[in-house]
């Protein structure tokens, strides 16, 4: 989370280098080296952040889908389904659990194609469901449910109904998507002026899940208060 100049960044076909940290594809599993700092609020100095994450796909999806008419924001779900091992240095960290990969690209900034976008993501006995949806900076709304199968196949389906979820600390609105209209937040892993990140347990395809839940508010983003802070949070740096 430190923002760097033009000079700092090396990519090929396999490799990303932004400053000291750098991305690869490597024995089928995507490497990420973390070489940075932690971003405490208010505190002026860093403590090191360093160590490896490995996510291990177990399906791979080779769609994208583009998120508005004119294409200009384009999301891909490359691993519905992945492993994940992490081994942090610094601090002494080791875990490994259930993960997944995607990335979103676009020719415009998110600030410019969207206001709002709610997304949401639960591991199934087979394959994982994936729910997408908010209002682009035109003032129309999108939304979809992909379900990908154990080969990472996506097929669309039929939007389980909203289920409301209590705000954030900073009063970010959230929702997502179950069977049953109900959902109950277990944990808020990140929570700022303009985004939450949360476990959910959840009921997707008729399964009991504990579901990712992600809600983005772009206009708090660009509110010039917030625009004040984000170097605070986002150190940056020429290289």
């Amino acid at each position: 989370m430190t923002e760097r100049g033009s000079g700092a960044l090396e990519r090929d076909a396999s490799n990303l280098v932004i400053g000291p940290s750098s991305v690869r594809w490597e024995d089928g599993a995507l490497t990420i080296d973390i070489h940075e700092g932690d971003t405490r609020l208010f505190v002026p100095w860093q403590r090191p952040v360093i160590g490896k994450v490995r996510v291990l796909p177990e399906v791979l999806n080779r769609a994208a889908f583009a998120l508005d008419a004119q294409e200009n924001h384009i999301w891909h779900c490359l691993a519905p389904r992945a492993r994940i091992e992490v081994e942090m240095t610094s601090p002494g960290l080791r875990w490994s659990g259930k993960g997944y990969l995607d990335h979103n690209r676009g020719a415009e900034p998110l600030e410019t194609g969207f206001d709002v976008w709610h997304w949401s993501r639960a591991h199934l006995k087979e394959g994982a469901l994936v729910c997408y949806e908010g209002e682009r900076g035109d003032g129309s709304l999108f939304a979809s449910a992909l379900r990908f199968d154990r080969h990472g196949v996506p097929e669309p389906v039929d939007l389980p109904p909203i289920a409301h979820l209590e705000p954030s600390k900073w009063r970010i609105a959230r929702r997502t998507r179950s069977d049953i209209g109900v959902a109950e937040v277990r944990r808020t892993w990140e929570d700022t002026p303009f985004y939450a990140r949360s476990e959910l347990a959840s009921r997707f395809a008729g399964e009991e899940v504990v579901a990712v839940q992600e809600s983005l508010d772009m206009r708090r983003f660009s509110s010039p208060i917030v625009q004040f802070m984000l170097p605070y949070r986002m150190p940056r740096r020429k290289r």
